[in-house]
């Protein structure tokens, strides 16, 4: 998925500059990181390790969100599909207030809205579809739960069979395979 944003990034990279853009994608993915620890740790029951405040700030505003999630079946877990032939490692696959999703956790210096984040929902459709093919069952919705800086956590709730199509695009772009490429979804 991400392959389609390169020449975004490469255009912002020269527009900032590429020492500033290394520091700037260092920053957000260090956040990230720690930011998806204290999930993990939170909804694994285990003790929060000390971390740093913008993580940590981020966390405690999402806090309350995670009482949504129940009956975890992975937690930062490695899904792959043949059928697909793509991989990767899925945040968390759980219930969210009582129905089978996946749930990926972000963070973003901004409020996002749906139009900005395409990609994510195409990603965690994914996921879907890859769990589906190695567990046998459908996983009908899709979750993005977004900390943002400075301001109230914003969740997307999505049907992932809306999402199969642009999955497909993204594959498609990835591939360069022939247009006739289709997925079926849940």
């Amino acid at each position: 998925i991400g392959a389609s944003k390169k020449k975004q990034i490469q255009e912002w990279r020269d527009r900032v500059g590429h020492e500033t853009a290394n520091k700037i994608s260092r920053v957000a993915s260090g956040r990230g990181t720690r930011f998806h620890s204290l999930c993990e740790q939170y909804l694994n029951n285990e003790p929060l390790k000390p971390t740093m405040p913008d993580a940590l700030e981020m966390f405690q505003s999402v806090k309350p969100l995670l009482h949504n999630i129940n009956n975890i079946h992975y937690q930062e877990a490695a899904l792959w599909s043949l059928r697909l032939k793509l991989a990767g490692r899925v945040d968390c696959i759980g219930e969210w207030e009582g129905k089978l999703s996946v749930i990926d956790f972000k963070t973003s210096k901004r409020i996002k809205t749906e139009d900005d984040i395409p990609d994510y929902f195409a990603q965690c459709a994914a996921y879907a579809c890859m769990y589906e093919e190695l567990i046998g069952n459908p996983i009908g919705q899709i979750v993005v739960l977004m900390a943002v800086e400075n301001e109230q956590p914003i969740v997307f709730v999505k049907k992932t069979k809306d999402y199969i199509e642009s999955l497909a695009k993204y594959i498609r772009y990835y591939r360069h395979v022939d247009q006739n490429f289709r997925l079926t979804g849940t």
